[in-house]
């Protein structure tokens, strides 16, 4: 039999998605898009789901959306480096760089791929696009954003 998680745990789990679906533009159109770079503006490294003093269920629902946000890009990042399955169609090609908020590079420099949005019905908000030269991007806002990011960082 499944063991089922506890009621405090669920509860947190619900509030954790409900911020997250809030985060990523399933809100206030006005809201803006927080990066995944720490306060200093170095480019944040993954996390445990732990919270930031290590003990479960420490930290704040906006600490617990980041992290969730990070272990996805992490994640990303390690299936494209495997050479796994992604999971969408799109997930390798070409990004046109039609808003011009990235470097202008020949046609098909850069490629995109999905990072998974909690409760999205499609393939959500969420990019990683990445250059022939290896930079990364991240864009929680459906390329309105950009923010460079190191993949070292999120292994």
């Amino acid at each position: 039999m499944a063991r089922r998680a506890s009621r405090p745990a669920r509860a947190l789990a619900a509030l954790a998605l409900g911020a997250a679906l809030l985060a990523t533009g399933c809100g206030d159109d006005e809201t803006q898009p927080q990066g995944l770079a720490s306060e200093a503006g170095s480019t944040a490294t993954a996390t445990g789901a732990t919270g930031a003093s290590g003990a479960e269920g420490s930290g704040s629902t906006a600490e617990l959306v980041q992290e969730a946000e990070r272990a996805a890009v992490a994640q990303v990042l390690a299936d494209i480096d495997s050479g796994a399955q992604l999971p969408y169609s799109q997930d390798g090609a070409t990004f046109q760089n039609r808003e011009g908020l990235l470097p202008d590079e020949a046609v098909g420099y850069y490629k995109e791929y999905t990072v998974p949005t909690p409760g999205s019905e499609d393939r959500g908000a969420r990019r990683l696009v990445i250059g022939e030269g290896g930079e990364t991007y991240y864009t929680n806002d459906h390329y309105a954003s950009f923010e460079q990011i190191d993949p070292e960082d999120f292994q």
